[in-house]
């Protein structure tokens, strides 16, 4: 077991208070001088004979056990645990809270330390898990870091990619015992797919370990390298998996590049990896070479190879059989030759600086030869010369290309002073070649050859900061200045045209060409970064041809909901619309935000993922966590009218404020501190996100924050058995020929609903019918909840944009196009918050609903006899009592379970603590359907506006309404004409008057008649899901 080293145990002892572990056990400490006394929690004590000390942090009993020691004894002692173990729980900050008695466990034989495995994982989950573990540990751990820096290997950006781990043996302190069933499952599993041995120790144990991963992403190898210098003979330091070799270490290397860097070991092409040479892979040893290296080189038409084996006798013969087997695939080999006697770790580590020296050899890679164009072997026993003692290598060549299978290999030459001079004595007047790579610029001139880096560091126009190497021949001179610095650059020129034996004139011309070019690619870089990064999505005349149709079809929402099946998306009929309308809300100034509730595995992330998959990729921004921070810095306009979709609430905790704010106000805004580019001193940076911004999250919390909760929609998951039936019809049905014909149609259906989204515009809508609505008005809550209601309908209005007039109006003196909200719209946006919103009779006790349907007839009876609305009605709990013949007991417990469902209304009077009550429930639901409180009746609507079914549309010029069973005004006659403000149709100004009145007066006079409320029956517009009852309010 790799050892804890003694800084690690001394941190611990200090930082860890045996006073906090004793207390958190619930002893009572009482003061005793310096010391503190309580009873001893490790026999059975009953006078005090536990001494802490607090000024040394350590413990003693003076009684029957004489237990004593530091915090690390403490935990050995009260968890029964070894003394690795106990390390390891201080470390994690695991303080166990349980009383102590005087029975204390010799040895414990459950975990104390979190399992980071899963006994039912598949071998590739598992294998991840355990890979993660041991990535987690190295980071921890100072053994395996100091390694690594020993290897000169110290890159965080390295760890992080590769997934580069330490096995300290630990896991095994985390796993259930193996004599338990579900310790010895997860040891078996382990077992089989290499990570444990048959004997039951960890194979992996004191070694930094590389997994190696496939195009998927899995691991199909792990390369360990033991820390210890002194192991037990015949113990390797280099250690695999159990079976043959599968795999290509950074196989994404050989996707990216057709040249590729070949090392003997892992670690030596990280070396070259950390050195800027990211095409860099390794095989395993000197006869590691695999059919799957082959086969991935041939796979990705790998084109140059530059074997980097170890310089000596077995590396050379080794290298040079790989080159027989590459040359005869085609592919043109070159040998880098480092110093005799060593490797690319070693050469790296010994001259510095590493990328200098690296490029060195690469830049004499020794060409080997390409099919049956062999180089000869005298030629390719040349070696540069390179002592380990080198400080500052010089670059052996001016070209980065390397010789052509046409040149003859030979050893660089430096030319001459005396040539140099003659040279320098015509000024160049070749106009640059340019060549840009991925971090570096490359100018040549003649013979003199410029390479640039740092210019993408460059964002403004009043710097040019830049890294400079120019070289000719052998010879180079290379630093980092400012461009634009005459002091900069005069230094520059004096130092560069004395190594390079060069007049000053010549390169003081070559620098004035190579800052014209970079300020050319400058001012394209600087361009280029302040483009909008989103293209505009340009539709093809088909593609808009059917958009249109969807858009412009008369049952538009079945059709949604057909494709949404259509995509595997079975039942939810309710959540899917309110989901896609949701999206749909982006579009306006206020958007709705939407929560998916529901217990883990049940399908709501599915849901949102089918909603999400409906929009366009640009117009929506999928997260699955957010830091605190992470909103405020995304762009001013990067989240305007888009999807911010979050895939767990949780990931998103700390982002919570963030969120609300932006749903609330439509923009965020933070003062930063930061460095001024220009003068380097710290100033205040403002960043400001634009919104509006529709927001999608789910979550398998039941507490969900109170204040986000209010600002969204939360939709419920069907969990019932009926949908899991369902959905398992569905899964076997794409199982079939026809489903999996079908399944192909989605990507069709997925691209036609992000065109149809596409064509839709943020135009105004306008609600004709918003002052005729109605909405529980008994909580502050609810001044939320009736907006989230208008803008739902604003919503459904918005999708049929292209099947509404579109009309104008003048705003400030100019024309504002706006389109109107019709009674359809209401009516589905009921139906809607019915069914997503509401609450079901059903889920009253037999006797309470009894009680309702009392209290409804008492109410209806009592408006009757006075005159009232059933707003303005109230009742006692004594009238109650002689109305129904109920006992107080029974009146008291019933009107409190219906004043918590909200279906009355508590009132408290002025006279001492009594209450008077107001029925809110208006009379749905007796048909077992669900259904929510406060709601204008459609049909009641109608009459008011003047709108009949039986007669075409909303005209004008048509005849009036009939007149309504119960209403306060008399229906539109012929001759009275219409308020022409495109806010009141099919309504007399007289009578929009009187009705305005009405309702402003309500509160002063008594109405003379109740606007009976009805439900509409529920439209066929799809099948309801039995059971969606999302019992949350909006």
């Amino acid at each position: 077991m790799a050892r804890v080293s003694d800084a690690e145990l001394e941190r611990l002892k200090k930082e860890v208070s045996v006073q906090r572990l004793a207390e958190a056990r619930g002893i009572k400490l009482h003061p005793h001088g310096k010391n503190l006394i309580g009873l001893c929690p490790f026999h059975d004590d009953k006078e005090p004979s536990l001494v802490i000390t607090p000024e040394k942090n350590l413990f003693n009993c003076l009684g029957a056990c004489g237990t004593g020691g530091t915090v690390i004894d403490w935990v050995m002692k009260a968890e029964g645990v070894s003394f690795r173990h106990a390390v390891e729980i201080l470390r994690e900050g695991l303080i166990p809270q349980e009383p102590l008695s005087g029975k204390v466990t010799k040895k414990a034989t459950v975990p104390k330390l979190p399992n980071p495995v899963s006994v039912t994982a598949e071998d590739r989950e598992l294998m991840h898990q355990v890979v993660d573990y041991y990535h987690e540990t190295l980071k921890k751990t100072p053994q395996g870091l100091s390694y690594l820096e020993k290897r000169g290997l110290n890159n965080s950006e390295m760890i992080e990619h590769f997934k580069i781990g330490y096995a300290n043996r630990t896991i095994g302190l985390r796993l259930p015992e193996g004599n338990r069933k579900e310790g010895a499952a997860i040891r078996e599993n382990l077992k089989k797919i290499g990570i444990y041995r048959d004997t039951g120790r960890e194979h992996f144990c004191g070694a930094v370990v590389f997994p190696i991963f496939d195009e998927n992403g899995d691991i199909v190898e792990i390369y360990g390298r033991k820390t210890c210098h002194k192991l037990t003979s015949g113990l390797p330091y280099h250690m695999y998996l159990p079976g043959p070799h599968k795999g290509v270490f950074n196989l994404a290397a050989l996707q990216a590049s057709k040249d590729i860097i070949i090392c003997e070991a892992v670690i030596d092409a990280l070396t070259f990896w950390c050195a800027g040479f990211r095409n860099v892979t390794a095989s395993y040893g000197i006869n590691g070479f695999t059919a799957d290296h082959l086969a991935a080189f041939k796979r990705y038409n790998t084109q140059r190879v530059y074997i980097a084996y170890d310089r000596d006798a077995a590396g050379d013969a080794a290298a040079n059989k790989l080159a027989e087997k590459l040359m005869a695939e085609d592919i043109e080999c070159f040998r880098i030759l480092f110093p005799k006697n060593m490797d690319a770790n070693d050469y790296a580590c010994k001259t510095q600086p590493a990328a200098k020296a690296l490029d060195l050899v690469f830049r004499n890679a020794v060409w080997l030869g390409k099919g049956s164009n062999r180089a000869a072997p005298s030629e390719v026993e040349e070696e540069p010369v390179c002592e380990s003692e080198q400080t500052e290598p010089e670059p052996a060549s001016v070209s980065d290309e390397p010789a052509t299978p046409s040149q003859k290999p030979k050893e660089p030459q430096n030319p001459s002073f005396l040539a140099a001079e003659k040279t320098a004595a015509l000024p160049p007047t070749s106009e640059p070649e340019t060549e840009i790579r991925d971090e570096e610029v490359i100018i040549t001139l003649d013979d003199r050859r410029w390479r640039v880096r740092g210019l993408n560091k460059n964002m403004s126009y009043d710097q040019l900061k830049v890294n400079i190497l120019v070289s000719r021949g052998q010879a180079f001179f290379v630093d980092t200045f400012d461009l634009y610095s005459a002091r900069g650059r005069a230094a520059f020129l004096k130092q560069a045209s004395e190594e390079m034996r060069l007049k000053e004139d010549v390169v003081r011309m070559d620098l004035g060409k190579v800052l014209l070019k970079l300020e050319e690619l400058q001012d394209k870089l600087i361009k280029q970064t302040l483009e909008p990064e989103e293209k505009k999505v340009v539709l093809t005349p088909e593609e808009h041809k059917q958009a249109m149709e969807l858009l412009t079809d008369k049952n538009l929402l079945k059709r949604i909901l057909k494709d949404f099946e259509a995509c595997g998306v079975v039942g939810e009929e309710s959540n899917k619309l309110v989901g896609y309308l949701s999206a749909v809300s982006r579009k306006l100034e206020n958007p709705l935000a939407i929560i998916i509730q529901s217990s883990s595995a049940a399908g709501k992330t599915s849901l949102m993922e089918a909603v999400l998959a409906f929009m366009p990729e640009e117009e929506r921004v999928k997260y699955s966590a957010m830091t605190g921070q992470s909103l405020f810095y995304m762009g001013e306009t990067s989240l305007k009218n888009k999807i911010l979709a979050i895939v767990e609430e949780e990931g998103a905790e700390r982002a919570s404020y963030a969120i609300k704010l932006l749903q609330s106000e439509g923009e965020l805004t933070i003062a930063s501190t930061g460095k001024d580019p220009a003068s380097g001193k710290l100033v205040t940076h403002e960043y400001h996100v634009e919104g509006p911004v529709m927001i999608f999250v789910t979550t398998t919390s039941i507490e969900i924050d109170e204040e986000l909760l209010n600002r969204c929609i939360m939709l419920t998951v069907n969990e019932s058995r009926e949908q899991t039936r369902a959905i398992h019809v569905l899964q076997r049905q794409m199982e079939t020929l026809e489903g999996l014909l079908q399944l192909r149609e989605r990507d069709y259906l997925y691209k036609l609903h992000r065109n149809a989204q596409r064509l839709l515009k943020p135009i105004l809508v306008a609600n004709p019918y918003a002052r005729h609505l109605t909405f529980l008005d008994d909580t502050t809550r609810t001044r939320r909840d009736n907006k989230k209601y208008l803008t739902l309908i604003r919503s459904i209005a918005l999708l049929h944009q292209f099947q509404r007039p579109h009309k104008t109006t003048v705003v400030r003196g100019g024309p504002e196009a706006y389109i109107e909200v019709t009674i359809e719209d209401i009516e589905l946006a009921n139906e809607l918050a019915d069914e997503v919103l509401g609450r079901s009779l059903d889920e009253l006790p037999p006797q309470t609903r009894r009680l309702l349907m009392q209290l409804e007839e008492m109410v209806d009876a009592g408006c009757g006899q006075n005159g009232v609305d059933r707003e303005y009605y109230r009742f006692t709990q004594r009238e109650v009592r002689e109305y129904t013949g109920f006992g107080n007991t029974q009146v008291k417990t019933h009107l409190r379970r219906l004043e918590e469902l909200e279906y009355i209304i508590a009132h408290r009077q002025l006279r001492g603590q009594s209450f008077s009550y107001e029925l809110a429930y208006d009379g749905k639901g007796k048909d077992g359907r669900p259904f929510f409180h406060g709601l204008l009746d459609i049909e009641v609507l109608k009459q008011k506006c003047g709108y009949d079914t039986n007669r075409s549309g909303q005209n004008v010029e048509r005849s009036g309404s009939g007149r309504p069973q119960v209403m306060h005004l008399s229906g539109v006659s012929r001759t009275e004409k219409p308020v022409e403000d495109g806010l009141t149709v099919g309504i007399s100004e007289e009578s929009a008057k009187k009705s305005e009145k009405s309702i402003n007066t309500a509160a002063d006079k008594k109405a003379t008649s109740y606007l009976k409320v009805r439900r509409n029956p529920v439209s066929s517009l799809a099948a309801k899901s039995k059971g969606n009852g999302s019992e949350n309010t909006l």
